[in-house]
């Protein structure tokens, strides 16, 4: 897999919370991030193919 850097601005507070989980994961800061963010992906997917189930309206007494 083919890694690309990049930089971002976060809450302070948010990624020392963050550096703290990785510490008790015994993980890099890195495996943790991209699994954050994998799972994020997965469960928007999982949203929108929710909605897309329930796209066509039903409408009453048909």
């Amino acid at each position: 897999m083919k890694k690309k850097m990049f930089t971002n601005q976060v809450d302070a507070e948010l990624l020392k919370n963050f550096k703290k989980l990785a510490i008790d994961l015994d993980k890099p800061i890195n495996q943790v991030l991209e699994e954050a963010m994998r799972n994020l992906l997965k469960n928007y997917e999982k949203q929108k193919s929710r909605k897309s189930d329930f796209s066509s309206p039903v409408l009453p007494f048909e």
